[in-house]
């Protein structure tokens, strides 16, 4: 009978690059950066290292098909690698691959790391979705942006709860303002300028009700982490160290489409996924025992909509406790206390490991001005494709308790 992953992976060393338009490197020196903080992290070196996964997305204009960028880039000992994506979730998806092979016994030690390098393709947005969504993209979504469909979240939203235009509008600015302070004191943020409810609430519409401000820049980044088990962290000195709670993804069935149950103002796997995710970590109230969250900010609306799909918030009712400060770096369950998505922008691949890394070093307080109290467990969640077709994963790490 599964029993799931929780407590049976320990994470002991994570490295993060400076996320932003490094024009001075490729995808293969971001990595190596990561890596080196990742490596000296963890207190091991190289030939211990069994086997990786690279998460990469956009193929077509980044390091290619295969994991050898990985492994030649950071000269690993001939181990086997491979490469994994899986739209925004796709950092995340090579931590679940490091962490499951090390918790079915496969191997002791293992890499997961991801790396985007979008500012040389030189769109203003993420690249044509054709190249990684196949006929999805060219006979399903001819004319679809990511503003307009999330736009279309905010409206549908609004109309269920009789949300006034205004209040929306405000809970959205915060959700950007909290951001933006929060990644003021983050180095490694691509964006570090504080702005107002008034500069947000009156900035150029992208999409309506989406203005510029509620919308997450691109950037280039890489991300890393080192896994192995409990019983070896131990052997090799590692005392309070953080382990994994729980792993879980969920990818549309077509329900959303197809179906009229969903009516266009929620995230149907979103709201799955955090059930699982909840059950596999031991977690019962999680609007009591989640101590910090980094969530898909993509837009602000995603945010706001997100606190509900992860049974935090009641339904309806996210506005006002965005509104209220739940969610301020001083509130009841801080979130994107590193600046999320809107400050680091969004180097798919690197993504969902630079949540882990910050969470990461909340557990360990080493999070300097950012630090949080006593964190106990840290939540994670990417969303990648749109609100009526995505894929969503959702991780838990914490303090190891075996």
């Amino acid at each position: 009978m599964a029993t799931g992953i929780k407590d049976k992976v320990a994470i002991i060393g994570m490295g993060c690059t400076r996320f932003g338009e490094r024009w001075d490197m490729g995808a293969e020196e971001l990595m190596v950066e990561a890596f080196q903080e990742c490596l000296a992290d963890a207190g091991i070196e190289k030939k211990d290292i069994e086997a990786a996964w690279l998460g990469t997305c956009m193929d077509e204009v980044g390091v290619g098909k295969s994991a050898l960028p990985l492994t030649t880039s950071l000269r690993l000992p001939m181990i086997p690698a491979t490469r994994v994506e899986n739209y925004c979730a796709t950092g995340t998806e090579a931590f679940r691959g490091a962490c499951y092979a090390v918790a079915s016994g496969a191997y002791d030690i293992c890499l997961a790391l991801g790396v985007e390098k979008l500012k040389d393709t030189g769109y203003g947005g993420l690249p044509n979705p054709g190249s990684g969504a196949g006929s999805l993209a060219w006979q399903w979504w001819p004319n679809l942006t990511a503003p307009g469909s999330f736009a279309q979240l905010a409206s549908a939203y609004a109309a269920k709860y009789k949300i006034s235009a205004q209040d929306l509008k405000r809970a959205m600015a915060h959700v950007s303002v909290k951001s933006h302070a929060n990644g003021v004191l983050n180095p490694k943020a691509h964006l570090r300028k504080p702005v107002t409810i008034e500069q947000v609430m009156a900035s150029p519409i992208i999409a309506h009700p989406l203005g510029l401000f509620d919308c997450c820049g691109v950037s280039d980044g890489s991300a890393c982490a080192i896994v192995t088990t409990p019983e070896i962290a131990k052997k090799l000195g590692k005392k309070d160290f953080v382990s994994v709670k729980s792993i879980q993804l969920a990818l549309s069935s077509g329900e959303e489409m197809a179906y009229n149950e969903w009516d266009g103002d929620h995230f149907m796997t979103t709201t799955k996924c955090s059930v699982k995710a909840y059950k596999e970590a031991g977690i019962t109230d999680p609007k009591k025992e989640i101590s910090m969250m980094e969530v898909h900010d993509c837009f602000s609306i995603t945010e706001l909509v997100t606190m509900e799909d992860l049974h935090i918030s009641e339904r309806g009712k996210a506005v006002h406790d965005i509104l209220d400060g739940f969610y301020d770096r001083d509130g009841k369950i801080p979130c994107q206390v590193d600046g999320g998505l809107k400050c680091f922008g969004h180097p798919i691949g690197a993504s969902g490991i630079r949540m882990l890394y910050e969470m990461y070093l909340q557990l360990h307080g080493r999070a300097d001005k950012r630090q949080l109290d006593n964190p106990r467990f840290g939540l994670t969640h990417n969303l990648g494709g749109f609100p009526f077709m995505n894929v969503c994963s959702i991780s838990i790490i914490g303090k190891y308790e075996g």
